[in-house]
């Protein structure tokens, strides 16, 4: 009966130590694939925010674009302005 009590323990024992490292490996791999997703997210944040600065830049020579094909715009209208004005005199003469 002692002998079958000792075995009972010993055997809840190695239970207890197998469950034990079955929880330490489900933690352990657990923590690895929180570790593997932040890791993920930082990666995404780094490249959203290099997109964004992409996105700033590509805006900004959009802009200075725009400004030069408005002021392109402009002298084109003031030189066709003269050369109306111009051709104006020329048929008074």
């Amino acid at each position: 009966m002692r002998k079958l009590t000792i075995a009972g323990f010993a055997m809840a024992a190695a239970l207890t130590a197998g469950c034990a490292t079955t929880d330490q490996a489900a933690i352990d791999e657990a923590n690895a694939t929180a570790s593997s997703a932040e890791q993920t997210a930082n990666n995404a944040l780094n490249t959203a925010n290099s997109a964004s600065k992409s996105a700033r830049t590509a805006q900004q020579t959009a802009e200075e674009a725009l400004a030069a094909a408005r002021a392109a715009q402009k002298s084109a209208n003031e030189a066709n302005e003269r050369a109306k004005r111009m051709l104006e005199r020329a048929s008074q003469k």
